[in-house]
């Protein structure tokens, strides 16, 4: 046990979230990376039926770390935040260790985000190994990117809500379906992803077969705070080996640099996804960071 007292609860409030994230919004601006994923700071705000764990540490009133939890088929999945002037006094230790105490028997993940030196030496001290990589990089755009040419026997369009969303749950099913987070995408994710400000159908390409009409893939780009961004590149399980994720990414980073006229896209890709870093290197993508899930 720990002489750091943590808070844990299930849920919380309207003013406890902003607390999250006012904290984690300023964690960002010292060290350059988000505490925080999409998918969590949508829970801070939508909790929806997944199982969280809330843990925080408070001091003088104010929250001075947080560790956010779900559970999911595979045990408990979370992420933390530490006030980077409360570093290194044991309140990130103390969270960790309360998050393991709280899961029992279930197995436990960690994310660091940007894997700085503290969030590693954090996860050996817990026992926590490495077992996944995630590789942000990034495209500074020197100039115009020209849109290519449709691959023969392919149409492409932008997407139309109120008509699109089975299809491209489907394929994203089964092109993600060993993907831990993408592969799990359902109705409810997808209406929250396209109800965000971000969202802009006309940034969401399709490409169908021209013969039939049959969604082969896409890809979803995004715009948020200036920086554009590969966001999903799905292609259908049937259509993979014809070049078309080439081809998609080509015309999202046309949409984005010429289009548009943003300075810099980014994207995530797994570490050991050898395929898709291929493209995206041979499309100017360079490594930018890198988180890592660490895992006990």
């Amino acid at each position: 046990m720990t002489s750091i007292p943590v808070n844990r609860s299930s849920s919380l409030d309207p003013d406890g979230a902003d607390a999250v994230m006012a904290l984690a919004r300023h964690a960002q601006e010292l060290d350059g990376v988000a505490p925080f994923n999409e998918a969590s700071r949508t829970a801070l705000r939508d909790p929806g039926d997944a199982e969280h764990l809330h843990l925080g540490v408070l001091e003088d009133g104010g929250l001075v770390g947080h560790l956010l939890a779900t559970r999911d088929a595979d045990g408990w999945q979370g992420e933390l935040v530490v006030e980077p002037h409360h570093r290194r006094r044991g309140v990130g230790t103390a969270l960790v260790g309360e998050y393991v105490l709280a899961a029992g028997a279930d197995p436990v993940r960690v994310w660091a985000h940007g894997d700085l030196p503290g969030a590693a030496q954090l996860a050996r001290h817990h026992g926590l190994e490495p077992v996944r990589t995630l590789l942000k990089l990034a495209r500074p755009t020197d100039g115009p990117v020209s849109r290519p040419e449709e691959p023969a026997g392919t149409t492409t369009r932008t997407y139309v809500p109120g008509q699109d969303e089975q299809a491209l749950l489907a394929v994203n099913a089964r092109a993600f379906a060993h993907h831990p987070e993408q592969g799990r995408m359902d109705d409810r994710d997808l209406a929250q992803r396209t109800g965000s400000s971000w969202f802009d159908p006309a940034g969401l390409f399709l490409v169908e077969d021209a013969a039939d009409g049959r969604l082969l893939g896409f890809h979803w780009t995004k715009v948020e705070d200036g920086v554009g961004e590969v966001y999903v590149v799905g292609i259908d399980t049937g259509a993979q080996g014809r070049g078309l994720g080439t081809y998609l990414t080509a015309v999202g980073l046309h949409h984005l640099t010429t289009e548009l006229g943003l300075p810099r896209v980014d994207l995530y890709v797994e570490g050991d996804n050898a395929p898709a870093l291929a493209v995206y290197r041979g499309q100017g993508f360079v490594e930018s960071s890198r988180d890592v899930l660490y895992r006990r």
